[in-house]
């Protein structure tokens, strides 16, 4: 994002915030002195709002310079809602006891306490909801294209790979990356789904000169720090903003800690993330969810059946051994979508395959009969999933199950996508499903193992509805 943008958005943020202010500020005036909430008015003691004007005036400067104080017009994108609404609600308390001191000294007869706290209420609920509705605007934009950083990532070992998970998962941060450079051949002309290798480190200066980029993120390994301080000077020289990544603990930097002590930092390692009272409350969620969801859905369970033995010959169910959490196998329940002998077909349609690494799909696949294309356009040839869920096999949300061939070709970094428990739906579905190349599902699904939380199920959870609805990647 350049300064210049950066600025019109803050100056955007400032607008927005004078204008709720005093919207939030009125509406307090006609809860008290209209409507009288809570308390009857003394006739005596009635204002009009003109006598307030000069108040709210001074109010509204007064709130904007806490919240400058405050770092709540510094748009990063790193910040979270949660962050902003502290930051506007500290920001709020401060002023409103500001102005009552000024209010009491100069102003006694304005003195009214009630509407100093409607007024204190109002102002944070308005402006959370306007930040709610400036970053959904702002993530709307950046999947557009308007206000992305073109990145180029130097490094495609472990900490190059985290950030690009990162990246890919989170596209509303507002990060495009162009490519990856890497010295080990292996990687510097590999594809990781729609990430690419551009060529070695050797090659940065004349990647910079014919690709735009915004920012370098240098990712290289801790013993190649002489590398580092040269590619940051190239970097400079081309005047691109470089960025370090430090390669500390590589192996578990999605599990990374900073605190610090009066400015010392301390590096520390937090547990993963799904694993004690953790597990065991998204494992109560998924019980709960999944007998609802089969109550629900009852009557397909009904219907499906009759459809499928009326289309073709052969049983309703396809089951199949999969690879769950930990590389421990299960049998995945799904109704039957092609025809009876679709496994045994497999080998002779190898040719056909439109996936990359160890996956097998086919889009027009002809062992698709009637109605499983329809059953699979629908998904609710997964339905019989949610009794997986119920058997402790898989979640609602998770990684997508592996085949054990499939595993048996996994590189070492794609066994970490393994820490979890499968899920029915996840980050590789919201993302594209079956257009999700092989190396970017490893990449969603290790960040979804890193980075597990109730809000971020929730998320998938809710993406997922109008993919299903619209059908977007499923074959």
């Amino acid at each position: 994002m350049t300064p210049s943008l950066r600025r019109r958005l803050s100056t955007i943020l400032v607008v927005m915030d004078i204008i709720l202010i005093n919207v939030a500020f009125g509406v307090a005036y006609y809860l008290r002195y209209e409507l009288q909430w809570f308390r009857d008015l003394d006739p005596s003691t009635y204002r009009s709002f003109d006598a307030y004007v000069p108040f709210a005036m001074l109010l509204t400067v007064v709130l904007l310079l806490a919240y400058r104080v405050d770092g709540a017009y510094d748009i990063r994108r790193d910040s979270s809602l949660i962050e902003e609404a502290y930051r506007i609600t500290a920001g709020t308390a401060t002023a409103i006891i500001v102005m009552v001191a000024i209010s009491f000294f100069t102003r006694p007869q304005l003195n009214s306490r009630l509407i100093y706290v409607y007024t204190g209420i109002l102002i944070p609920a308005f402006l959370i909801l306007s930040r709610i509705v400036f970053r959904t605007w702002l993530a709307y934009l950046r999947r557009r294209g308007i206000g992305v950083d073109r990145i180029l990532i130097v490094g495609a070992g472990e900490v190059g790979r985290m950030v690009m998970r990162n990246v890919v998962a989170q596209p509303e941060l507002g990060y495009e990356i162009v490519g990856f450079l890497d010295d080990d051949p292996s990687k510097s002309a590999a594809t990781l789904g729609r990430l690419r290798g551009l060529g070695t480190i050797d090659c940065l200066l004349d990647v910079l000169k014919t690709t735009p980029v915004d920012e370098v993120i240098v990712a290289l390994p801790w013993h190649a720090h002489r590398k580092i301080v040269q590619v940051v000077q190239q970097v400079q020289q081309a005047n691109v903003r470089p960025r370090i990544v430090p390669d500390l603990f590589a192996l578990m930097l999605g599990r990374v800690r900073l605190d610090q002590i009066n400015g010392i930092p301390l590096i520390g390692m937090q547990p993963a993330a799904i694993t004690g009272i953790n597990r065991a409350a998204k494992r109560l969620v998924d019980v709960a969810t999944s007998i609802a969801a089969i109550t629900v859905t009852s009557p397909f369970w009904l219907i499906v059946p009759i459809l499928i033995k009326l289309d073709s010959p052969g049983p309703v169910f396809f089951n199949q051994v999969r690879i769950g959490r930990n590389g421990k196998p299960f049998v995945v329940h799904k109704f039957r979508s092609m025809v009876a002998n679709a496994e045994e077909q497999k080998d002779s349609l190898r040719d056909l395959n439109e996936a990359d690494g160890p996956l097998f799909k086919i889009k027009e696949d002809p062992r698709t009969t009637r109605v499983g294309r329809w059953l699979r356009r629908t998904s609710l040839d997964e339905l019989p999933q949610f009794l997986n869920v119920l058997q402790g096999d898989m979640s609602l949300v998770g990684p997508r199950p592996a085949l054990p061939d499939e595993v048996a070709q996994y590189e070492e970094w794609h066994k970490r996508r393994l820490d979890a428990a499968p899920g029915i739906t996840g980050l590789w579905q919201v993302s594209g499903r079956s257009l999700v190349g092989f190396e970017e599902m490893v990449l969603l699904d290790t960040f979804y193992c890193e980075n597990w939380s109730f809000g971020l199920d929730l998320k998938i959870l809710l993406k997922t509805i109008p993919r299903v609805i619209l059908g977007e990647g499923a074959f």
